[in-house]
């Protein structure tokens, strides 16, 4: 499947093009091998909490570009899921840290292993060459959205402003 052609040095409009359709073939793809029991909405906040252990519901809210009730009940599913703990900050009684618990990783381990099961299966088809260039430019994206996501700079292992 060809998407586009690309042009000797390809435009950031048409690499966004080929980028945006192979993120919905991972998606179908993923979709196929998911038994997963957290909707994409409560995988990203495991995600979230993943990167920034012990944030607030609002700081969490603010992520997810949602309202603090509707973070609230999220988190209370995965709550009752065994996902995600809830701790009362230190500092302010008022406050709710949120931390993911060990079945909470766990789980992300698991997903993250079925996930690269269904990729190596397709990458296995492709020649070495391909998935040569492909690692090479998923290593550069993955840095920058990184540090534009995380305020990260993976390359350094220090964060940025």
């Amino acid at each position: 499947m060809t998407v586009t052609n690309f042009h000797p040095r390809p435009e950031p409009v048409e690499v966004a093009r080929v980028t945006s359709t192979a993120a919905e073939l991972l998606e179908v793809l993923w979709g196929r091998a998911s038994t997963a029991p957290a909707s994409a909405s409560q995988l990203r906040v495991l995600l979230i909490l993943e990167h920034q252990e012990g944030i607030n519901l609002r700081t969490l809210a603010d992520h997810l570009a949602s309202t603090p009730p509707s973070t609230s009940r999220l988190c209370d599913r995965l709550q009752a899921a065994g996902f995600v703990e809830r701790e009362l900050s230190r500092t302010d009684r008022r406050e709710v840290r949120l931390h993911l618990s060990s079945r909470g990783r766990a789980f992300l381990t698991d997903l993250r292993a079925r996930r690269e099961e269904t990729l190596r299966s397709v990458l296995e088809r492709m020649s070495a060459g391909d998935r040569s260039a492909l690692l090479t430019g998923l290593e550069a994206f993955c840095a920058v959205a990184s540090e534009q996501i995380h305020g990260y700079d993976e390359s350094s292992g220090s964060r940025t402003a």
